[in-house]
């Protein structure tokens, strides 16, 4: 075991929330790497984790947003070294299956098994009073220190603030890729984003940085609303998707919007069968939130006769259909020359003891993204 003070937010059984205890680490095994974390996101997805959403093995340590320093790295590891700052993706991409080859590293192989909270040999990393315990998305943030696969780390410019790259792990890119490659919005279109939280108030700005004619904002937040509009690019801003029919009928001649992406945190089916009917022929419709059950069944109640006759497009996302080891430093980039807005995403930071906080505050809408700090 390493000789260090880990702590880190454990979930130990549904619905009691995080829990922040000591915890050892084992040594990073062959292609792994020990990061010092400075700071992660506190994404909705790892909140499914602990209500119970999911349905993943526990305990696990939450948080699958990072930014850290590598401090060391284990036998033939090759894409990152000891000193280099890094994100820690939430999926691992090998660079070589069918998925890889093809520019997919988002279904990489390698993430299967991801939810069991092991790395990639599915042996545990940590433990709890001899007792193993997972890290969620194998990548466990929720801690001031943690161990993954090199497979899982993408290096960033040192001079780059660890809280805004924290971000780059999952809710920046799924968001921006969701609106600008999964639902294939262009210059002069009009975008619809429904659900305007850490996710999808990314997708509003990749709406802008594409060049959207008109970008709709949709949240039941006035915050969200209000920082969509000020700050992410928002032309118009409403509570309900029947507020904005409307201004949708009046911008696009009655045809429907272009391009149309939902992330709300609880995606129901009402919420995807009332996308729908925001489109134009051809139009594409983006899903980026899970259920309350993910992983059973749901009647979608489409009309099936507008969605085939115009041809409308339904399709599913993770990670934006980007591939890591290119979107993120990309973002980075954008980021540093002044071109995409990470600032204003993070609304507030906690120590780890505020975690149960951070959430309350999400669920209260007063957050776009609360982010995890650490003091070394």
């Amino acid at each position: 075991m390493l000789d260090l003070d880990v702590r880190a937010g454990v979930c130990f059984e549904a619905g009691t929330g995080w829990k922040p205890v000591k915890v050892e680490l084992d040594e990073p095994h062959d292609h792994e790497v020990l990061v010092r974390v400075l700071a992660a996101g506190l994404c909705h997805s790892d909140d499914h984790l602990q209500t119970g959403d999911f349905s993943y093995p526990l305990p696990q340590v939450g948080g699958h947003e990072a930014c850290g320093i590598v401090e060391k790295v284990g036998p033939g590891t090759e894409r990152v070294k000891v000193g280099d700052k890094v994100v820690v993706s939430y999926l691992p991409a090998c660079g070589h299956c069918y998925w890889c080859s093809r520019g997919m590293q988002q279904i990489c192989d390698n993430g299967a098994g991801s939810a069991d909270g092991f790395l990639l040999d599915g042996t545990p990393r940590i433990f709890h009073d001899g007792q193993p315990v997972g890290a969620m998305m194998r990548v466990g943030s929720f801690a001031n220190w943690l161990v993954t696969d090199e497979a899982q780390c993408v290096k960033v410019d040192d001079d780059l603030p660890p809280e805004q790259m924290s971000l780059l792990s999952c809710g920046v890119p799924t968001g921006f890729g969701a609106m600008t490659k999964t639902a294939e919005a262009r210059p002069g279109y009009v975008c619809l984003t429904m659900g305007c939280g850490g996710i999808g108030m990314n997708s509003v700005q990749g709406a802008t940085v594409i060049g959207a004619r008109v970008n709709i904002a949709i949240d039941p937040s006035e915050f969200h609303r209000t920082m969509a509009l000020e700050h992410f690019g928002a032309t118009h801003a409403f509570a309900t998707i029947d507020e904005a029919r409307d201004l949708i009928a009046h911008e696009t001649n009655g045809q429907g919007v272009d391009s149309a992406v939902v992330a709300v945190g609880i995606t129901r089916p009402e919420h995807i069968a009332e996308a729908l009917t925001t489109i134009r022929k051809r139009g594409v419709c983006a899903v980026i939130g899970l259920g309350a059950i993910p992983d059973e069944p749901v009647d979608l109640n489409v009309n099936l006769f507008d969605f085939i006759v115009y041809a409308k497009q339904l399709r599913g996302v993770l990670f934006g259909w980007s591939s890591f080891g290119y979107d993120i430093p990309n973002l980075a980039n954008m980021y540093a020359a002044g071109k995409y807005n990470l600032n204003d995403l993070v609304t507030r930071t906690y120590p780890l003891e505020d975690v149960n906080q951070g959430y309350a505050d999400m669920h209260a809408g007063r957050n776009i993204r609360g982010v995890l700090t650490f003091d070394h």
